[in-house]
């Protein structure tokens, strides 16, 4: 099954802004092997997906952050997740840190060690929020058995971006700022954590944007057939803690139409007065079609510039108009 018993700490990519940081992980007692072998072919994609439900995490485990020359410590929750946030002594340069963890035994002692890394956001005008399924990743979110059939049939290397979505996205990441310090990019979805290696690989293979992707809570095999269907309040609560660790940059908001995006959006900028500069909804459910566009008004009243589309070379025109890009 290439599955590991090993105990481990799995840190995903967490970010920080001048000298405060962010960021999260799990402890394994058993989960999937990296995937090392990419074959478009049915039963080896369906086995590899199948693969990330089957986790075994580690409640109450003392782990220990290296960050800065300073130790931060913490212990998981009762489904083996932790979340550490912390102050350094001084603000980091800007980029990617590589910043490692160990999984601690009862004396205090490491006995295993993992890495990841933390992004020191550069101090640019803009940062932006993009969910993931059917916003840039065609997935299909609104039925079921589509979502699913996607899901099981492909891999990583193989699921599609919608057409044009990737140019946007990068030009978006160069928008107003000086030459090698681009905008800071999130991912947040409401997918489970299960999936963030295939999610990060599709992003590095599709040439996205370098970015902290933010995930909903681990799913057990159990529950395999329930995979993007989560309470989408948290994702409201994710946007929320970014907005408070980057007060001095605007941000643009990018989702669909298939489940809770606009309205998510829509409390954002109600809740966060001037901190939101434009919201981008891709128009992809045409039984929500009417009702968005309802919904989607609430930005006319609060001044913020939208665009509701179905193709991204509209939303790329709408960002020249509004002064994103120059294309």
């Amino acid at each position: 099954m290439r599955l590991s018993d090993a105990l481990v700490v799995k840190l995903y990519h967490g970010y920080a802004y001048e000298n405060k940081f962010f960021i999260q992980g799990h402890v394994f007692s058993l989960n999937a092997l990296p995937r090392k072998r990419y074959r478009d072919k049915l039963l080896v994609n369906l086995f590899s997906l199948v693969r990330l439900f089957i986790v075994r995490t580690v409640a109450d485990a003392p782990i220990q952050l290296h960050f800065q020359g300073k130790l931060f410590q913490q212990k998981t929750d009762a489904e083996g997740f932790f979340k550490l946030e912390g102050l350094t002594e001084a603000n980091p340069d800007a980029g990617w840190h590589e910043v490692t963890v160990d999984l601690l035994n009862a004396e205090g002692e490491a006995i295993t060690t993992s890495n990841g890394f933390i992004f020191v956001a550069y101090t640019t005008q803009y940062g932006f929020i993009s969910d993931i399924d059917d916003t840039f990743l065609v997935s299909h979110s609104a039925s079921v058995f589509k979502r699913l059939r996607v899901l099981f049939t492909n891999n990583a290397r193989s699921r599609k971006p919608f057409e044009g979505v990737v140019e946007h996205y990068k030009l978006l990441s160069q928008a107003n700022i000086e030459a090698g310090r681009p905008n800071v990019f999130f991912y947040v979805s409401s997918s489970e954590w299960n999936l963030y290696d295939y999610i990060v690989e599709f992003a590095r293979v599709n040439d996205l944007p370098r970015g902290v992707f933010l995930l909903n809570r681990l799913k057990k095999f159990s529950q395999l057939f329930k995979t993007g269907k989560n309470n989408h309040s948290g994702k409201y609560d994710r946007i929320a803690q970014i907005l408070g660790v980057f007060p001095k940059q605007k941000f643009i908001l990018l989702g669909d139409s298939s489940q809770q995006d606009p309205y998510i959006y829509t409390s954002i900028v109600e809740h966060f007065p001037n901190r939101i500069y434009a919201v981008y909804i891709r128009d992809i459910y045409e039984k929500n079609r009417e009702k968005v566009k309802k919904a989607l008004l609430k930005l006319d009243e609060a001044g913020i510039a939208y665009c509701f589309f179905v193709h991204s070379a509209d939303a790329m025109e709408h960002s020249k108009k509004i002064g994103l890009i120059n294309i």
